[in-house]
Parts: C-alpha cells; sequence; structure tokens
C-alpha cells in the first residue's frame, strides 16, 4: 500500500497499476489515488483509461470512485466528461453536487452552477462557499453577498474561506457599512488574525478609503507577509498616496520581505504618478534582479513610468525587451501606442496598430482610445477619423462618450470649429462637460470668441460651477483683446467665489522634488531664480524672442505683462534647472496646466540658446525641446 501511493504522488501511473493490479482489484477505491496523479501530470489519456477500466470492472456505482472521476475530469477541464458521470450515477450526494458546480463556475457557467444549487434538496457549507465565491468572482456582488446573509439566517457556519469572499464582495460594491459588519463577525468567530481574512478586511477598507482602519488591520495581524504587504502599497496607491507606497515599500524592503510581481506594478505606478524618475530607475534595477521582467503587468506599468517621466526611449527600450510585443500582451501595446500619443508620435503609434492587425491581435475600445488621442496630438486628422470609422465599421466596437471627445479634439486643434460642434450635437451619447471643454479649448486656440461663449454655456449647463470653462472663455475673450468681456467673466467667477487652479510645475533634481507656483516665491533660491531668469530673458530677446504680451490675461501695460510671463510656473522651474543640473542632461519639467504659448515658444529659444533639451509635460502631453524645435510641431 505504502509504495502504491508512493508512485502515484511521484506521478508512476503505469508502474502504480501494473505492479499492483491484485491489490487495486480487490479494493477499487486506491484508484482515487491514481486519478489524483493524472490530475497532478495534467493527463486526460490516463485519466479515461482508468474511467474505462471502472466502467468494465462493474464499479461505476460506487459513489466514492465517481466523485474522484468527476472531480478529475472538472480539473482537467473537461466538463462534458464530468457531466456524463454525473448523469450515469445511480446516487449522488452533496460532494457529487459540489464538484459539478466548482466544474461549472471554472468553466464559466454560473448560471448552470446556480440552478443546480437551487434544486439541491441537500447542502453543506463548501456548496454555499462555491455559489458566494463564483458570484463575486464574477462580479456579481451584490447577490453574493445576499446569498451570504441567506447561508446565515439558515444557519450554516462560516469559515475563513467564506469571509474572505464576502469582504471581496464588500470591496467591490465599496459597501463599507455591510463591510463593517463582516469584519464585526469575523472577530467574533475569531477570525479576524487569520491572514487571508484580515487581508480580505485590509483590502476591503482600502477598497473603501479607510486607510487608517487598514493599516490598524494589517498592523493586528500577527504574521505578515508579501501579500499583505502588498494590499497596503495597492490600498495606497489606489487611494492617492503615491509617496505613502514608496516609504512603506521601503520599510517592507528594510523588514526582509521580496516584493513580487504585484508589488513591483504597485511602487513603478507611484514613480508614474510621482513622475519620479530616479526613484522609478531604482526600481527597474530591482525588478531586473528579482527576474520580474516576464511579468507583462510589470513591464507595462515600467514603459507608463518612463513615458510619463519624459523618457520616451526607454519606454521603447521596456517595451522591446519584452519581444516587442506584438504577440505578448494587449495591454502592453495598448499602452506603448498610448506613450507614443503622449509624445506626439502618431504615427509610430499607427504603425504599430498595424503590426497588431498583421499579427492577428484584436484590439478593443482601449487601444481605438490611445490611437484617437495618438492621431489628436500629432495633427493627423484624416488618420484618426478613419481609425473612428474603422472601430465601428470593421471591428464593431461601440465608441465611448471618451472616443467621441477625442474626435472633437482631432476637429478642433485641426481648426474644424463648426464641424466639431456639428460633430458633438450629432453624437448619439450624451456629450459630458469634458466634451464641450474640448471644443471650447479649441475656440481659444483659433480665437473664435463668439462661438466660445456658445460653447462655454453648454459646459456651464452640466457643471455651473466648472473654473476650467470659464478660465478658457475669459483666456478666449482676452486672446481676441475683448477686455471688458473678460473682465466680466472674472467678475462673474469672484462673485460665484470659483477660483482658478494655479499653474504648478515640479523638477526633480538628486531624488528631490521642488515645485513652483507661477509668481510664488517661497522657494529658498527664489532671488538667484528671479536674477538669473531676468538674464535668461534678456539673452532670449537679443537672439529675437518676443514676449507674447498678447496671451496676457489682464488688459495692463506691456512692462507688466512680461513680468507676469517670465514668471510662469514652467520658467521657473527651467531656470531653477539650467541653475542647478549638470550641463548637458536633459531638462524634465512637469506642469499640472497646459503650457502657454509665450512659454512655448520661450522654451524653444532656450533649447536654442543654451543648447539644452527641454522635456516639459503639460496636462495634455509631452513636449520635447531641441535645437529650437517642438516636437508637437506647434500643434498642441
Amino acid at each position: 500500500m505504502t509504495s502504491f501511493i508512493a508512485l502515484c504522488s511521484r506521478g508512476h501511473l503505469k508502474e502504480a497499476f501494473t505492479t499492483h493490479f491484485k491489490l487495486i482489484s480487490s479494493d477499487p477505491p486506491l484508484i482515487s489515488h491514481l486519478l489524483k496523479a493524472c490530475v497532478d501530470a495534467r493527463s486526460l489519456p490516463a485519466a479515461r483509461q482508468l474511467h474505462a477500466i471502472t466502467t468494465t470492472a462493474g464499479w461505476s456505482a460506487v459513489k466514492f470512485l465517481s466523485n474522484h472521476l468527476m472531480n478529475a475530469y472538472a480539473k482537467l477541464h473537461r466538463l462534458d466528461a464530468a457531466l456524463k458521470v454525473f448523469d450515469t450515477m445511480p446516487h449522488r450526494n452533496v460532494m457529487s453536487h459540489n464538484i459539478v458546480i466548482g466544474a461549472y463556475i471554472r468553466n464559466g457557467e454560473l448560471g448552470a452552477a446556480v440552478e443546480l444549487f437551487e434544486a439541491m434538496g441537500e447542502r453543506n457549507p463548501a456548496t454555499w462557499n462555491a455559489v458566494i465565491t463564483g458570484m463575486i468572482g464574477n462580479e456579481l456582488n451584490a447577490e453574493g453577498l445576499g446569498l451570504f446573509a441567506e447561508m446565515h439566517r439558515e444557519g450554516f457556519p462560516s469559515d475563513a474561506f467564506t469571509l474572505a469572499s464576502v469582504l471581496r464582495g464588500c470591496a467591490g460594491l465599496r459597501d463599507l457599512i455591510r463591510g463593517e459588519q463582516v469584519h464585526c463577525y469575523a472577530m467574533r468567530l475569531g477570525l479576524d488574525l487569520d491572514l487571508v481574512v484580515g487581508n480580505s478586511i485590509a483590502h476591503m477598507y482600502m477598497r473603501c478609503g479607510c486607510l487608517v482602519m487598514a493599516e490598524r488591520v494589517i498592523q493586528r495581524v500577527p504574521l505578515l507577509n508579501v501579500v499583505i504587504c502588498n494590499t497596503l502599497v495597492a490600498g495606497l496607491v489606489q487611494n492617492g498616496c503615491p509617496s505613502s507606497t514608496l516609504e512603506t515599500y521601503y520599510l517592507m524592503r528594510r523588514a526582509g520581505f521580496y516584493p513580487d510581481g504585484i508589488t513591483f506594478v504597485s511602487v513603478v505606478s507611484s514613480c508614474s504618478e510621482l513622475s519620479t524618475l530616479g526613484q522609478g530607475q531604482q526600481v527597474h534595477a530591482e525588478v531586473v534582479k528579482a527576474g520580474a521582467l516576464s511579468d507583462a503587468a510589470v513591464v507595462t506599468s515600467l514603459l507608463t513610468m518612463y513615458s510619463r517621466c519624459g523618457c520616451l526611449d526607454d519606454a521603447v527600450r521596456a517595451f522591446e525587451e519584452r519581444g516587442g510585443g506584438v504577440s505578448s500582451d494587449r495591454v502592453l501595446l495598448t499602452s506603448m501606442i498610448a506613450a507614443y500619443g503622449f509624445h506626439g508620435r502618431g504615427d509610430e503609434a499607427i504603425e504599430l496598430f498595424k503590426r497588431m492587425e498583421l499579427e492577428g491581435m484584436k484590439a478593443n475600445e482601449v487601444t481605438f482610445l490611445s490611437l484617437l488621442y495618438s492621431c489628436s496630438h500629432s495633427g493627423l486628422k484624416e488618420e484618426g477619423i478613419e481609425l473612428f470609422n474603422q472601430m465601428i465599421k470593421k471591428y464593431r466596437l461601440e465608441p465611448g462618450v471618451k472616443h467621441y471627445t477625442c474626435v472633437v479634439d482631432l476637429l478642433s486643434r485641426a481648426g474644424c470649429l463648426e464641424e466639431a460642434e456639428r460633430f458633438i450635437r450629432s453624437m448619439p451619447v450624451r456629450p459630458d462637460a469634458i466634451t464641450w471643454k474640448t471644443l471650447l479649448s479649441g475656440c481659444k486656440t483659433h480665437k473664435n470668441a463668439d462661438m466660445a461663449k456658445r460653447v462655454a454655456e453648454e459646459v456651464l449647463k452640466i457643471d455651473p460651477l466648472d473654473s476650467a470653462s470659464y478660465v478658457l472663455l475669459s483666456n478666449a475673450q482676452a486672446t481676441a483683446e475683448r477686455w471688458q468681456d473678460a473682465s466680466r467673466v472674472r467678475r462673474r467667477m469672484k462673485e460665484m467665489t470659483i477660483t482658478k487652479e494655479p499653474g504648478i510645475s515640479w523638477y526633480e533634481l538628486k531624488n528631490k522634488v521642488h515645485h513652483f507656483t507661477t509668481g510664488d516665491r517661497s522657494h529658498p533660491q527664489s532671488e538667484k531664480i528671479d536674477s538669473f531668469l531676468r538674464e535668461l530673458m534678456d539673452e532670449l530677446k537679443s537672439h529675437g524672442y518676443a514676449p507674447d504680451t498678447g496671451a496676457s490675461l489682464h488688459d495692463t501695460d506691456a512692462e507688466e505683462k512680461e513680468h507676469g510671463l517670465a514668471h510662469h510656473s514652467e520658467k521657473l522651474a527651467v531656470a531653477f534647472a539650467l541653475m542647478s543640473a549638470p550641463e548637458g542632461l536633459p531638462i524634465r519639467v512637469m506642469k499640472n496646466l497646459r503650457v502657454c504659448e509665450d512659454c512655448h515658444v520661450a522654451m524653444k529659444y532656450i533649447s536654442m540658446v543654451r543648447g539644452r533639451e527641454i522635456v516639459l509635460r503639460d496636462s495634455s502631453r509631452f513636449h520635447h525641446f531641441r535645437d529650437g524645435h517642438c516636437s508637437c510641431g506647434d500643434f498642441w
């Protein structure tokens, strides 16, 4: 007996059967060991042979053996064979039903699983757990929680498996009240300190935005592991705390925990949010050491991080090192298309899409959204319209409001304002405030103050307190030198206590991020920056730069307008970088708002006069300034 079980556990099926045939013949249930070995070896033919033997030997009525046969077929993904065994069983028990329910769920047939569950006369906790987990796993969270309540009413006990599933359902619904109730129930059962349950409780609080409670739960868990740490790290990312994510990650490393792919995705995403290239590169090195580059999700996060930090070449390198991608992962490909678009490389984005098509990989809605964005930021109007039509006619995908907004952006940037307005009014889906603001931005760029007023009214119908719409309308009026109209808009903003978001730029130097606000003098080197900036502006003027005082939003004298323009946040950041960074290194500056026309021209002159590459990310895209030219081709 011992040698037979040992042979089965090592996967020696043929030897176990031939050398112990007499033992098996006198004790048929021993075939269960062989069936388990079939599952471990992923051997469907061997399972079929054993099925044939049991049928020939007349053992089909052995309930225990039939259950093992069904279980083997189910785990080998042969639902049809498992159902045949089930249908021919003369007598079934709860275990028989549970195996079939589990097989249905694994095969994606939740409806059939629920139907069998409802028809069952006898159930046990495993039955309830299987269906509840199946519902929640298929994002039917409310239904899963409802079934849990019914299970509780009928007096079935809950275990760690039940509670972990139910807490995931609460997290999916972001239902804090029910989540707290389940937490209390877990405490009453003494399961709140269980590693799996504790992790699920922390995850639930994180998804509901209760960071403090999540941290308290994690602190009470007696034995931490990388899964618990990942819950905390991912929760901090989801709740918009990238700095805390990095701090937790370094604490995790010092405590001796080795990160896995899930950890790296969260941490790299934090570096991406903060645009901290130095820390992102350090984490990249740790990814390589950990051998995690085979994980497509990790590579995708690295690609996005480098793209958002202005290092498109590094993003391309990460993409190509993964295999260049086309046959590997659609999410990775879509991220690369988005990166090209963000950096104004629409032609490369379209070329990558064509490679996808040649490889037979089908694009989805997200892929087309990235493509349309790429076209709108590269001046590829005709190509963008063609892709939009392909999405509908060739791929049979239904565009969402974001896709329509990209087309509006495409038309607005090209100066086709009337066509863009007609397009919005003919959309089959209701345009949102962003759709109208996209056209409003085009009105400002192309100095159409009359349309700007009409479009702004549409935005304010949707969101009367939207500060960006007032600012865009005021800008459009000021650009057209309608000073009284611009003043009237600003006065209305003041009356409604609506404030404009201040322009903020930041620059990373030696792993420290320096922030600059338009007109702000709080930086420790403010006076030196001011002095350097005056000299720099004079130097630019000597090479032909003329401040675009028409971009000023106030009707003031030329000197005051020039002073205000010179102290925009991105100019302050670039001046500090020129003072502080070693010669030859590219300057990478991030800004929360779109760069203005004057700053855009000034950056081109600085790149030419100082011989420095400047990479500026604004709220819309990246601008790469080299030798007096910008990658956007003055189209942004």
